[in-house]
């Protein structure tokens, strides 16, 4: 074997070889409908305190303060209506056992040839290391299938790597190349559907590792003819686990290592650091997507996807043909107003529409950083068919997580600028085809980048009252209390019982954290900026990315400064704090500071023990690294 073809990946994986996907959430019925109950008193004690908060409450001396702060909770308010409407239902498409033949997923099987099914798994990949696809292509000739089965594997390789052409010649895999790099991952995936034929698509990326059931499990799904594609769960199977006091504190050496031992002996064996970066996506496949298949709008996330290639490419026909009938008539347009003629005639505009045709791409998969979510949307709006979506509750494949600060503001930019930039730049809200359901489903995933508005205010609340003395409402007193603890209280209930099973804290806090990230994107978005195609590093990138956090950090510093400033001046009997709002805003102040210190933890950690492997893996991928800054404009790189 050649030597560029190696397994230095393979020692960090075999750490995690062992560990299993977590199960389904369950659902008790008597548990959900509890939680149904605390939202609904949630939404109307919500809409009573915003009631009283705009009519009531507002401080006149300070409407600078007050206003943007009721307005922030009135955008809150908007984005729990959205999220009790996502997940008030749970209804699983049933599962359907595995079709024989392909004239069980077509709508007219007499007139379809009762053959196998064909299916071809995509790996799309650009620099990755060969070792890491290499585990990927071995897993996917694993994939298992009950019944006569025409499986293709294909490498999609945008690097054009000799290294990846042997390991696909090694293994018996296709392997697809082009000699540009137009529309990233979703030109890479059109050139390998031009060459390509099979019934169905399985999306994978680099690092994803299919189970032998993926195949088995999903298909069943397509029985149904409108099934356009299928979302299985993305679990990271290599999340770190928790860490005690005394490990993290003796990486400072000798005086580390025995304030840990006093911390643990004081406290006992404290544990922390699991999943700094707060990836477990289980909250997000498990609930938020599973729970928008009574509504056909769960979306596709890329990676773990199945795909009937006739829905992708119908679609994307029937939309190339619109496009190129919009814009000759738009060029149409233009030449009359020029020529001062009242309509163009045939000849002119044959011509006008063959250039067009030429200048214009056909895209199966939108060429765009959220090629995902855009095909989902064309799909899902499609009038000349009811084309529906799956969220498969299972999970069918496993895959690497982001494992430093620098790859994971990476991917979340891309993710926030991506939506954004199609819910502002192609107002696909109001897209003929969508029912309102899905209209308000997929607001819901733009709502919640706008977030990042609001949640500046919230984080800047309690140092204004802190260093001013100044309050948003009228008054801090009993009236305040009970307007807004009912609503608190509700919501905390109401999500916990509709989540019950699962830990939302660090997801919560997580979010708050997220601002200075969510903002950028919105900034880029409405200046008209392009998000690019940021690689996203595999392997984890060497260093402490502290720069990266300041916005946290100097909320941190902030709040707490302001803390201490506030508690001086009332104990010196200078200030004039009234102590429910000292309490309360040092309180709230408190909860901010928790929350951005996840994300400040993040910029400094590191996995124990790192290899001498992992270490070399590292080094070795500051290339990608290099490529990722480079890719980012000058303004996406100050926000990552």
């Amino acid at each position: 074997m050649n030597s560029e073809v190696d397994d230095t990946a393979v020692p960090y994986f075999e750490k995690f070889e062992h560990r299993r996907p977590p199960a389904p959430l369950q659902i008790n019925t008597l548990v959900h409908s509890i939680g149904q109950v605390f939202l609904i008193i949630a939404m109307v004690t919500g809409a009573w305190y915003l009631h009283w908060r705009w009519t009531e409450s507002l401080n006149f001396d300070a409407l600078w303060f007050a206003i943007p702060l009721v307005v922030a909770e009135t955008g809150a308010y908007i984005g729990l209506l959205l999220y009790a409407f996502n997940v008030w239902h749970v209804k699983d498409t049933p599962k359907e056992s595995a079709p024989h033949c392909i004239s069980e997923c077509q709508s007219d099987d007499t007139s379809v040839v009762k053959r196998a099914i064909s299916v071809d798994m995509f790996f799309p990949t650009y620099d990755e290391d060969v070792s890491l696809v290499r585990l990927s292509l071995e897993d996917a000739m694993k994939v298992q299938y009950p019944h006569k089965l025409d499986l293709r594997i294909h490498v999609l390789d945008d690097g054009n790597r000799p290294a990846m052409k042997q390991l696909a010649d090694e293994l018996g895999c296709n392997y697809i190349t082009r000699d540009n790099n137009i529309g990233f991952k979703a030109g890479n995936l059109r050139n390998a559907m031009e060459q390509t034929v099979g019934d169905f698509i399985v999306i994978c990326d680099a690092d994803t590792r299919p189970f032998p059931t993926i195949l088995e499990n999903t298909l069943g799904y397509f029985k149904d003819p409108d099934v356009a594609w299928v979302q299985t769960p993305q679990w990271f199977f290599d999340l770190p686990e928790s860490q005690s006091v005394t490990s993290v504190l003796s990486r400072f050496g000798r005086i580390g290592r025995g304030a840990g031992s006093i911390f643990a002996r004081c406290f006992g064996d404290v544990k922390f650091g699991a999943d700094p970066y707060v990836n477990d996506p289980k909250l997000f496949y498990d609930v938020i997507q599973r729970r928008r298949n009574w509504a056909n709008a769960s979306f596709c996330c890329g990676a773990g996807s199945i795909h009937r290639r006739e829905a992708t490419m119908r679609t994307a026909l029937i939309n190339y043909g619109a496009a190129i009938t919009k814009e000759t008539d738009k060029r149409s347009e233009k030449l009359r107003k020029i020529t001062g003629e009242s309509e163009t005639d045939t000849v002119t505009m044959s011509h006008i529409a063959q250039q067009t045709l030429m200048e214009k791409e056909f895209t199966p998969y939108k060429f765009h950083v959220s090629e995902d979510i855009y095909t989902s949307i064309e799909l899902h709006s499609d009038t000349t068919r009811n084309w529906k979506s799956v969220m498969h509750p299972e999970v069918e494949s496993k895959m690497l997580s982001p494992q430093d600060l620098l790859t994971w503001t990476v991917q979340r930019f891309k993710y926030a600028g991506g939506t954004l930039d199609i819910a502002i730049n192609d107002d696909f809200l109001f897209r003929k085809g969508l029912s309102v359901s899905q209209r308000l489903l997929y607001g819901s995933t733009v709502w919640s980048y706008f977030g990042a508005l609001w949640n500046v205010v919230f984080l800047a609340a309690p140092i204004i009252y802190l260093f001013l003395a100044v309050a948003p409402v009228s008054a801090f007193s009993m009236d305040f209390y009970k307007h807004i603890f009912p609503f608190l209280i509700a919501t905390e209930l109401g999500t916990m019982f509709i989540l019950w099973g699962l830990s939302t804290t660090k997801t919560k806090f997580s979010y708050l954290a997220f601002f200075p990230i969510n903002l950028k994107a919105l900034w880029t978005v409405a200046r008209g900026k392009k998000i690019s195609f940021p690689v996203t590093s595999k392997i984890r990138q060497d260093g402490v990315f502290l720069h990266l956090v300041w916005p946290q950090l100097t909320v941190m510093i902030v709040t707490m400064t302001a803390i201490g400033f506030a508690w001086i001046k009332h104990l010196s009997g200078s200030g004039s704090y009234g102590f429910d709002g000292l309490f309360l805003n040092t309180f709230w102040g408190m909860i901010n500071i928790v929350a951005m210190s996840g994300t400040v933890y993040s910029a400094i950690w590191m996995p124990p023990e790192m290899s001498s492997t992992e270490q070399a893996l590292t080094s070795e991928s500051a290339s990608t690294d290099d490529i990722q800054q480079s890719e980012l404009e000058p303004d996406q790189q100050r926000a990552a």
